[in-house]
């Protein structure tokens, strides 16, 4: 029987607990962001800029070419050369929480760092993903890390279908695993078995299941649009107050749900309501506007805005959850016309030696 990552004693920490650096994927696919991409590389700067106060920024890139052009802009906005590190790792797309590595970390006397794979499928949509779903491989091999492959059925995940508490307890949605029909990324697997694989690769004791996601979501259902933990016992929750709005019930369902969920201790989940930005449409589309989708990076958290009257409340609530890190807005209306925001494009690479 192949040794799993729980069994070795290695768990995904949480969001907020240290980072070694942050990793994102230089944009470069004009498609994902019709008629704005040039303003993307822009924003990708900004970001770039804010963590790399507090960790390192590793960049996936598809040539020398595409280097140079980051380098670029990453000097014009500040960003210092030694707080950068660049993979000519080519992508299909810059999405890199959902194809990217997700970290996993044993702590104590025998700490260490190693890599749980998943197979990528372009949120079972797209046919473009082949170079996307090497990158793991690829991390590892570069960073001479472990890397815990699921078997024997290669299991689909993206980093942005689940959130986690670091202490055992996953969020997920049922609309993005279970849904049989729509963006189907494991067919035949039942819930008992998604979770079995999600507590093997990934340390999780205690699964949450959330229903649908909101409207707009290119994935169908990531929770990293909806519900986010803030600490261990808390998360914030979408709200939307207008009755008439497409995401009112799915969210107040998901709401009630929460209310009889409990951590992997037993206890309650205290849960703050984050407001949602009014509708967002391109193309007649509607665009994931949501604040969930926010990253907690070392020095920072960055929480996408949307020039809405909601934004000052959203930034206010999220600055009274997080006392030890400044919270910065980044203007994202750009941004989300490539179905996601800041959450979608940075995955975590934590440090080896924290508990």
């Amino acid at each position: 029987m192949a040794e799993t990552p729980a069994g070795l004693g290695f768990r995904v920490p949480a969001e907020w607990e240290p980072h070694h650096a942050t990793w994102i994927g230089w944009p470069h696919n004009a498609s994902d962001w019709p008629g704005k991409f040039g303003s993307i590389p822009w924003v990708y700067g900004e970001i770039a800029r804010a963590l790399a106060r507090g960790e390192l920024v590793r960049i996936l890139v598809n040539s020398a070419d595409h280097e140079r052009r980051a380098r670029r802009v990453l000097a014009q906005v500040g960003v210092g050369s030694d707080r950068l590190e660049f993979f000519r790792f080519a992508t299909n797309r810059g999405w890199t929480r959902d194809f990217g590595p997700i970290f996993v970390r044993r702590a104590g006397p025998r700490a260490a760092l190693a890599i749980a794979q998943f197979r990528f499928n372009a949120w079972a949509k797209y046919s473009d993903w082949k170079l996307d779903d090497r990158v793991a491989e690829r991390v590892a091999s570069r960073l001479k890390l472990r890397l815990f492959r699921t078997e024997p059925r290669e299991f689909v995940l993206e980093g942005g279908s689940i959130d986690v508490n670091g202490r055992g307890t996953l969020l997920t949605t049922e609309e993005c695993l279970l849904d049989p029909v729509v963006q189907v990324r494991n067919p035949g697997f039942g819930r008992g078995e998604i979770e079995a694989v999600l507590k093997d690769q990934l340390g999780a004791a205690n699964i949450l299941w959330l229903g649908k996601g909101i409207v707009g979501d290119d994935t169908h259902g990531h929770v990293d649009d909806l519900c986010r933990f803030v600490d261990p016992r808390t998360v914030v929750l979408c709200r939307e107050t207008d009755v008439k709005d497409a995401n009112y019930r799915a969210l107040a369902e998901n709401r009630e749900r929460l209310a009889g969920m409990r951590l992997e201790d037993g206890s309650k989940i205290e849960v703050v309501d984050l407001p949602m930005p009014g509708p967002a449409y391109f193309d007649g589309q509607r665009l994931p506007a949501s604040y969930a989708n926010f990253y907690i990076a070392n020095a920072a958290v960055l929480v996408p805005t949307f020039n809405d009257p909601k934004d000052r409340t959203a930034l206010g609530i999220l600055t009274e959850l997080f006392t030890d890190r400044p919270v910065i807005g980044i203007h994202a209306v750009d941004l989300v016309w490539g179905l996601g925001t800041l959450h979608c494009l940075t995955q975590q690479e934590p440090v080896l030696g924290s508990t």
